[in-house]
């Protein structure tokens, strides 16, 4: 326990981790499972650090600040460095928008706030993950915010209790950790895939390892080793992102690294072999660029052979990271508190953190304004009455319940209502209603317009209940005349299937009964990649793709089945708003008349695109129940 000599294994351990990381992120088909990898090298950071603390508390002559200040030299010159290159991409290859989000994401990464940020970002609204250029820092933050918090805590307890039984508080940590890690990642799978409480065991546990090392004899040592290898391997290839993360599952891979650190095989072949000591040696710098090229390769739609080269520029940038930068001897032994702020890594994190700060306040400097003049504005998509989980955790939903479209005053005529595929038909609404008429918008994300107050999978959010108790209520006490439902319905049906399914139509039912008139909107096309972006993009430069390529099949299904459903049933008063009546043409143009795109992002329409979608729904004769039973709620000439 007390040997402070390099572990071969640890260091080939680490070349398993990033090895499966790298190969998911180009290819998730290659390891299903390869982000646990992320997972193994939190086990074998809380292994290293609990070593050191615990040799300095046991020596009496540990330095909080000394400990953060070599993990500052260790992290913060090789991240500062990627992050002034990527700054420095993206002036001259990024949009205004693009690099806003970049500056935005390289201040929350220096300064290690970067899981949090991208935690908030999760949800309808966010831009597609291979976009941001950062994203693989939510780990490096995490592991941050552990090593600020650990040693306090082991510090401030020494003061009043022995050693023995600090190693009992953390082995006592570790469980009530998992054991929370998993009932959090049932109920809260976006905060618990991020935050530290729910990825503290894992380093923990890391601790054990070391305060609890077992002694084996050597044949039961390679058992063990193999055992270790087997649970780590086994998780790359037996899970997959569609499994809630981490929860019970993150076990295998933590326990199969707990396994092979007690192990303790300095001779394995396994290990400690010439690749994998080299692999392990530059993993953080392989990690570290790794992520970007991914995104280059997503973002300029390079052919798939590009991958493979992806892979090896990751190891080549990684060696180079690691001989030119992780290398450099930083001073860390200071001697007087204000003696520290001569560590070079803090002047780091304040110049590369002003700077990006600087960019995303700015708007990305709104560099290239004269190719997008009026672009960027006119393809955005602006949430009005929608709010996204987040916001309505933070406010309670009962301050966004009664969101009106239209007059502020007048008692509302009708009711826009589903999740944020109904959201973003708020300048639908408007563009029609005449100012002196109102419509209630209650659209949150992930609340599709359902009876349904469960999931199948997860638990449904606390106010996705209330909202729909209380618009079931109110329709059943006839307050709308008019009510459209709008939603995602293919991420509903993969997210709950047939039960989700019957749930909305149960809904459909019941606004039936209740109103006059109910529009059911078919989900607009749907594509692979961010729509805004790329038509953004080709304006600026011929280096990216303009084709707006689709992922359309699973909504297109969803689509077709609700119109039989609604055909069959014979309504009379419930009406489908099908793409061709939204796109003004069966050929669905990606383009609005006026040359901007329908869409904002991958599904959710633009301001531009709504209001084009209004004008083609009043001109056909699905709006005619409308302009005959309720002429005075529309504009004119409508």
């Amino acid at each position: 326990m007390k040997n402070n000599s390099f572990r071969n294994d640890i260091n080939g351990l680490r070349a398993i981790a990033v090895i499966a990381v790298v190969l998911f992120h180009f290819n998730a088909s290659w390891v299903p499972g390869g982000f646990a990898g992320v997972d193994v090298f939190f086990v074998i950071s809380g292994f290293l650090m609990t070593g050191i603390i615990f040799r300095g508390i046991e020596q009496e002559n540990f330095s909080i600040l000394k400990f953060y200040v070599a993990r500052a030299n260790r992290i913060i010159p090789a991240l500062a460095v990627l992050c002034l290159v990527l700054l420095i991409f993206g002036w001259f290859y990024l949009t205004p928008l693009d690099y806003k989000a970049l500056g935005k994401h390289a201040a929350s990464s220096m300064a290690f706030l970067s899981n949090i940020i991208y935690w908030r970002e999760a949800g309808y609204f966010d831009a597609a993950s291979h976009e941001k250029w950062l994203l693989h820092t939510w780990s490096l933050s995490v592991e941050w915010q552990f090593y600020i918090i650990y040693p306090l805590i082991l510090v401030a307890m020494r003061k009043f209790m022995s050693i023995d039984k600090i190693k009992l508080f953390i082995l006592l940590g570790t469980v009530l950790g998992f054991i929370f890690c998993v009932i959090a990642t049932y109920k809260w799978p976006n905060p618990s895939y991020y935050l530290l409480p729910t990825r503290a065991w894992e380093m923990m546990i890391g601790g054990v390892a070391y305060l609890y090392p077992l002694t084996l004899q050597e044949n039961r040592k390679k058992i063990v080793e193999w055992i270790g290898v087997i649970l780590i391997i086994g998780s790359y290839f037996l899970i997959s992102a569609e499994n809630l993360w981490p929860g019970y599952l993150a076990l295998f891979p933590v326990l199969g690294s707990f396994l092979i650190i007690q192990a303790n095989r300095n001779n394995s072949i396994i290990t400690n072999n010439i690749i994998f000591q080299k692999l392990g040696a530059w993993s953080y710098s392989i990690y570290l660029w790794h992520w970007p090229l991914v995104v280059i390769i997503y973002t300029f739609s390079l052919p798939d052979h590009y991958i493979y080269l992806g892979v090896i520029l990751s190891i080549f940038f990684g060696f180079l990271s690691y001989k030119y930068i992780e290398k450099i001897k930083f001073r860390n032994d200071f001697s007087s508190l204000f003696s520290y702020f001569k560590s070079k890594p803090i002047y780091m994190v304040f110049m590369l953190g002003g700077l990006s700060s600087i960019i995303f306040i700015n708007e990305g400097l709104n560099r290239n304004t004269t190719y997008l003049e009026g672009y960027v504005e006119k393809t955005k998509s602006t949430k009005y009455c929608h709010v996204d989980s987040v916001a309505l955790s933070n406010i309670g939903p009962a301050k966004k319940l009664d969101c009106r479209l239209g007059s502020k005053n007048s008692q509302p005529i009708g009711l826009l209502w589903g999740d944020s595929y109904a959201g973003h038909l708020d300048p639908f609404v408007i563009n029609f209603l005449n100012e002196k008429q109102s419509f209630v918008s209650r659209t949150a994300s992930h609340c599709v317009p359902s009876i349904s107050l469960t999931k199948s999978l997860g638990s449904l959010p606390e106010y996705c209940k209330k909202i729909r108790q209380k618009t079931l209520q109110e329709i059943k006490n006839k307050k709308y005349k008019v009510i459209f439902l709008g939603g995602r319905w293919e991420y509903m049906y993969t997210e709950d299937g047939d039960i989700g399914f019957n749930a909305v139509l149960d809904a459909m039912d019941i606004a039936a009964k209740n109103a006059e008139i109910v529009y059911v909107v078919e989900q607009p096309t749907f594509y692979q990649k961010n729509v805004r972006n790329t038509y953004l993009r080709s304006k600026i430069s011929s280096y990216y793709p303009s084709e707006f390529v689709k992922n359309d099949e699973l909504p297109i299904q969803m689509n077709l089945k609700l119109a039989k459903v609604i055909k069959d049933r014979n309504y009379k008063n419930v009406h489908i708003i099908n793409r061709d009546v939204l796109y003004g043409d069966p050929l669905h143009s990606d383009l609005t008349s006026v040359g901007i795109p329908y869409t904002s992002d991958t599904g959710h329409l633009s301001n531009t695109g709504s209001i084009e979608m209004s004008n083609n729904f009043m001109k056909s004769t699905l709006s005619d129940p409308l302009k005959t039973k309720f002429p005075d709620i529309l504009k004119k000439p409508f």
